[in-house]
């Protein structure tokens, strides 16, 4: 496992997962490759400790917790990247998809909607909608003698 202390992955303005919290593994990849598919360490995985996190405050580490439950491992979020055939695109793959599904965990909850009610407009566009479909299909029928 390598780790360098760089600047770490930006989640929000506010939010950085320093580089000293993600420890780095990496392994052969599967799939084209040339004749360096043997001997090319490309695929990365990158773990992150997320209950164990100094950065995220109480509220955050609570909804990180709560939202990834399924994907965390004791703790641990695990992403593997091995999509590209640089080790290094890969790195950038995975810090990505680690800071995407982080921000979308930490993001306050939305507001609950408040219930209105239709206005006179849309209640009469339903009801000449309605009107056009009964004479479309009074005009199919048989006529009447």
């Amino acid at each position: 496992m390598l780790s360098s202390d760089g600047p770490g992955v930006r989640i929000t303005a506010q939010l950085v997962i320093p580089e000293s919290e993600l420890s780095w593994r990496f392994s052969r990849s599967s799939g084209p490759g040339g004749q360096g598919v043997n001997t090319a360490d490309s695929r990365v995985e990158l773990r992150w400790d997320a209950a164990g996190s100094a950065v995220l405050s109480p509220v955050q580490r609570e909804r990180v917790l709560e939202r990834l439950g399924h994907r965390l491992v004791d703790g641990v979020i695990t992403i593997a990247a091995s999509e590209q055939r640089a080790q290094l695109r890969n790195r950038d793959a995975a810090r990505a998809r680690l800071a995407a599904l982080v921000a979308e965990a930490v993001r306050p909850p939305a507001l609950p909607r408040r219930a209105t009610k239709p206005t006179r407009g849309s209640k009469e566009r339903r009801l000449q909608a309605k009107q056009r479909r009964t004479d479309v299909k009074r005009m199919r029928q048989r006529p009447t003698d």
